[in-house]
Order: C-alpha cells, then sequence, then structure tokens
C-alpha cells in the first residue's frame, strides 16, 4: 500500500531512542527533505534514487505544506476549545510547553509547542498563507467553525462591543462617559 511520506521540515531523529539506529540520532531528516525537493539534493541525474523516494512514498510537493497547515488548524482547534469558541489570537501567541513539574493534562500536544500560531493566523489574514489551496473553501469554512475572525476591524469591533455590553449589564446604561 501507498503512505504518504509526511516529514515536518523540522524534523530532527531523536536521540535515545531505540526505534532508530544509533549512527541516526541527531539527523537532520526534515532539513535533509526539504533540500531534495527544493535543490534535488541525492537525486540530481540519479532517477533510481528519485524512484526509490517515490515507491517509499516521499512527496515532492505539498508534503510540508501541508504538514504545516494541519499543525495549525491543530493549534487553532485547541486554542479555540481553550476561549470558548473564539479564535481571536494575539499575533505574539506561540503555544506554550508546560511548566517544568507540571502534573496536570496540558491541553496543547507536544508536536504543536512553540509554533507561533499568532503569526500563523496574522499570515492567513493579511496574505491569505495556506488558504491558496484547492481545499481553500473548506480551509476557510473550519477557521469560521473555530470562531476566526479574518476582518481586524470586525474583530476590534467585537471587542468593542463585548466591552460595551459588559458596561450595560454592570450600569444600566450603554451611555459610557468620557472619563
Amino acid at each position: 500500500p501507498y503512505y504518504p511520506l509526511l516529514i515536518p521540515s523540522t524534523f530532527v531523529v531523536p536521540r535515545d531512542d531505540e526505534c532508530w539506529p544509533k549512527e541516526l540520532w541527531g539527523y537532520r531528516l526534515g532539513a535533509k527533505c526539504t533540500a531534495v525537493r527544493s535543490k534535488e539534493l541525492y537525486i540530481k541525474n540519479h532517477p533510481a534514487r528519485k524512484q526509490v523516494l517515490e515507491e517509499l512514498g516521499f512527496r515532492w510537493r505539498g508534503g510540508n505544506a501541508e504538514m504545516s497547515w494541519l499543525r495549525v488548524s491543530h493549534a487553532a482547534a485547541v486554542y479555540s476549545k481553550l476561549h470558548n469558541r473564539t479564535l481571536n489570537v494575539p499575533v505574539k501567541f506561540v503555544v506554550p510547553e508546560p511548566p517544568k513539574r507540571y502534573a496536570g493534562d496540558w491541553p496543547w500536544p507536544k508536536n504543536l509547542w512553540g509554533l507561533p500560531l499568532g503569526q500563523r493566523l496574522k499570515g492567513i489574514r493579511v496574505h491569505g498563507d495556506y488558504l491558496k489551496h484547492a481545499d481553500e473553501a473548506a480551509r476557510r469554512r473550519q477557521l469560521e467553525v473555530l470562531g476566526f475572525v479574518r476582518d481586524t476591524r470586525e474583530r476590534t469591533f467585537r471587542q468593542f462591543l463585548a466591552a460595551v455590553t459588559r458596561f450595560a449589564k454592570l450600569h444600566d446604561t450603554a451611555w459610557v462617559p468620557l472619563k
């Protein structure tokens, strides 16, 4: 059977993992895959090598981009769940690791730690990153369901509206004094 080989560009073979041969521990496999795709490392003028990779399921295009979208959408779903189905992520937000000696269930999976989610969502909002894809409509719907606000003016209006609504509940009026 054919299984697409999706290796993140940042993947490094773990050290002290008996699943891997010791001589590969620390090997920057993700970076090498990127170099094979972009610079034809190891395969230029070697069609047999390219064939071997294809038989393994090596992805020539879209592999890392698809993996990146999956990480972003997964992180967006976790954030949305933690924030009452709202995906209003500060630009500087990076998926956190659990604090040292944390004993509880950490909501963020390890493969998402360090992901600059705020920057990725800003890229979607400003440049349409991840949306220039055959699944664009499905990806937009997915973000919408998670509470993503594409238009920052809409987002700031929602923030303003939440503040005015709260003020009105606390003071029985929406007449907010200047001071």
